[in-house]
């Protein structure tokens, strides 16, 4: 019997082969603050500028992907889930008004197959370049026997800063605050496991075609995540809108009204009117094929609303306008009240731990 780790299942070329090819497209997310380049046993970045802060905060945040993944891997299409990964991790540190700084990325898989591995990530790194997050390191962990030789998972971390000052929250959201959606790509990277149950029940491959979803059902699926960060950041570094954004609400696990309710203070309470906007095709689309209605995955999917913005309402045309000469559709969809209910029936007040606000969606949604 050879006692190796080959025999065993794990091969160290691949992996050195893997870290050779995703070297040039880690590398270009670096800048002057990235210390001592590609391929330490830690990342470094250099903070000095933080001393030039009055109060620098910290913000970081992790996440995965979640079962996206499978549909990458049935379709052996692997360039766009790295652009999930950062979207679920950088976008939620954007929230708190933070500017992300670095990241770095956990690849777990049951065989390494190197040009999988730099596909994965190389769409990490160029979401990190379009979000301006330098990727200062990762692992790649190769698990014969626990998981499958086609299989794998991802997850990363990143970590910001923000002045203390200049901190967004439920804090700075008044009574009269309106409300702004962005709009989503698709379904991001939140209710698969719903999305590959609708499939299967109603007896549809990844494979297959849908003239609703313009072509192959797995790739319309793979849609990548919108990155939010860059477009928030330029309208909050701009004078024209100083002070004016309150709040965000990333909308990912625990779909429109929890994540929104999160950012809003207790107290308050805001109707988001569904007539505002269509849902785009592919919610339509899985949910005629669940024989079920938009409503009820409204605690699941985003319906086409990926981020909320809380600002103040004499702002909130420019901000809207300007987030949509950046490519972002935005529009109204309520305004906050501190006015007192008679009853919170309809109401999902905080999520996730919080205690905050109150939200409802009203009405029906607009016609296709």
């Amino acid at each position: 019997m050879t006692n190796s780790y080959a025999a065993a299942g794990v091969d160290t070329r691949a992996g050195d082969l893997a870290v050779e090819l995703m070297k040039s497209a880690v590398s270009r997310t670096h800048g002057p603050d990235v210390v001592g380049g590609f391929g330490g046993f830690a990342g470094l970045f250099d903070v000095s500028a933080l001393k030039d802060f009055r109060r620098p905060l910290l913000a970081t945040s992790t996440d995965g992907v979640g079962t996206k993944v499978a549909i990458a891997q049935a379709l052996d299409k692997h360039d766009t889930i790295g652009q999930d990964l950062v979207g679920m991790v950088v976008d939620d540190i954007v929230v708190v008004g933070a500017r992300p700084l670095f990241m770095t990325d956990y690849i777990a898989c049951g065989k390494v197959v190197p040009a999988r591995i730099a596909d994965i990530v190389a769409g990490i790194a160029r979401a990190c370049s379009e979000t301006g997050t330098a990727l200062v390191g990762g692992e790649t962990a190769e698990h014969p026997g626990l998981l499958g030789p086609d299989d794998y998972d991802v997850a990363g971390a990143a970590t910001g800063v923000v002045e203390a000052d200049a901190l967004l929250g439920p804090a700075r959201v008044v009574d009269g605050d309106v409300v702004l959606a962005l709009e989503s790509s698709g379904l991001h990277s939140n209710g698969f496991s719903l999305v590959r149950h609708i499939l299967a029940n109603a007896s549809v491959s990844y494979t297959s075609t849908s003239a609703e979803l313009g072509g192959v059902v797995g790739e319309a699926l793979l849609e990548p995540t919108r990155l939010y960060t860059a477009p928030l950041l330029r309208i909050l570094d701009s004078p024209s809108f100083a002070g004016a954004v309150h709040s965000l609400s990333h909308v990912t696990g625990g779909g429109i009204a929890a994540n929104l309710a999160r950012v809003l203070p207790v107290g308050s309470w805001v109707e988001v009117h569904r007539s505002t906007w269509s849902p785009l095709p592919v919610f339509r689309v899985l949910s005629s094929w669940a024989s079920s209605t938009l409503e009820s995955a409204e605690e699941t999917w985003n319906l086409g609303i990926g981020m909320f913005a809380v600002v103040a309402a004499s702002e909130a045309p420019a901000i809207a306008a300007a987030l949509g000469a950046d490519g972002i559709r935005t529009w109204p969809v309520g305004v906050v009240s501190t006015a007192p209910l008679a009853s919170l029936e309809g109401f999902e007040q905080g999520a996730k731990g919080v205690d905050g606000g109150a939200v409802r969606l009203v009405g029906g949604y607009a016609a296709a």
